[in-house]
């Protein structure tokens, strides 16, 4: 990893090391999990030759239904890695609803959280997937659209005692910011994927502890293009100035570029050949967080995310792609790199 000068960001709430401090006291208390607030969705996946242009109409090599959204994906990623998961939504009363929790179950999460709207359809994902990985997704809310006061009131619940909460932006902005709020005020750090990408007002960058945009969702948020770690840098410094503590970016093949106040460094992604990308970064953010559960630092942490991106991108799927912990130990011992976690995953 490369260390690199830092910018001028303010500290936020906490720092890298009093957000590691924080979980660890967070573990130690009873009932230790992570609490993920977001989406649930039924992923319709085409293979395609090609990402198609506009009034292009493609042939597609094959179609598969599979469990996806990126709070269940999250939700999944870390229950994969032995972190006591509960995940916060809404699905609707049909077969896809229905699909999507018995997956989350079956890979050890908790969906007691997830509610069951009889007014709305479950979430719908539409995925074009070329070949070498890349794809175009479009995005049908249903029940993930309608999360409200209920919710978050469902969602402080589980919050007590929590290590951590996950957020994404595919349920209504309103929503995510009164679950960021609702951590910020119980004591519980949150990490932030701002994916899809949008503005964000100042309300929200004051109760998050760390956000992992990609290239793309960098520069929606500041405004001008990330392509690489000069740029990143300017992102990230900018993103620091509005409150946060820690930033994580993922530039795809290139690595990811983390600052705080104190601290930065990249660290360059591992070399794989893509297959699928859809739940690269959700495979990071859980990957990452459920290093930071286990006790692990910031650049330890920064490895497992980036190998379980890597992993994830490497085979088809969303949920069905994410590795287990075995998997993600023998990523890292086939590269020289020791799994670094505490007694009780190994």
């Amino acid at each position: 990893m490369l260390s690199l000068p830092i910018g001028s960001g303010e500290q936020s709430r906490l720092s890298s090391h009093q957000l590691a401090e924080h979980i660890a006291t967070k573990i130690a208390m009873n009932s230790p999990h992570v609490v993920v607030f977001g989406s649930l969705n039924a992923d319709l996946v085409m293979s395609v030759p090609h990402l198609p242009q506009s009034g292009e109409t493609l042939l597609a090599g094959s179609f598969t239904t599979v469990p996806g959204g990126k709070g269940a994906n999250q939700a999944a990623a870390l229950a994969r890695l032995n972190v006591p998961t509960t995940l916060v939504g809404r699905v609707g009363d049909d077969d896809f609803g229905r699909m999507l929790q018995a997956s989350l179950k079956h890979v050890g999460a908790d969906t007691s959280g997830v509610a069951v709207d009889p007014d709305a359809p479950t979430g719908l994902a539409s995925i074009a997937v070329a070949t070498g990985g890349e794809n175009h997704i479009i995005v049908v809310p249903g029940a993930n659209n309608r999360l409200d006061a209920s919710d978050i009131a469902r969602l402080r619940s589980f919050l007590d005692g929590a290590a951590m909460l996950l957020l994404q932006l595919e349920v209504p902005l309103s929503a995510a910011i009164a679950a960021a709020q609702s951590a910020c005020d119980l004591g519980v750090p949150v990490l932030l994927d701002p994916a899809p990408a949008r503005a964000l007002p100042p309300e929200l960058y004051a109760a998050v502890d760390a956000i992992s945009p990609n290239a793309t969702e960098a520069e929606v948020l500041v405004g001008f293009a990330v392509t690489d770690s000069a740029t990143a840098a300017r992102a990230a410094d900018v993103l620091l100035q509005r409150g946060v503590g820690l930033t994580l970016m993922t530039l795809g093949e290139q690595g990811v570029y983390c600052a705080t106040a104190r601290e930065a460094f990249f660290a360059p992604a591992f070399p794989i050949a893509g297959v699928d990308t859809v739940a690269a970064g959700d495979a990071f953010n859980g990957a990452y967080a459920a290093a930071r559960f286990h006790g692990l630092d910031l650049q330890r942490a920064v490895t497992w995310g980036q190998a379980a991106g890597a992993i994830a991108a490497s085979r088809p799927g969303s949920q069905s792609s994410l590795p287990t912990a075995d998997e993600l130990r023998s990523f890292l011992s086939d590269r020289g790199i020791s799994f670094g976690v505490l007694a009780g995953i190994e």
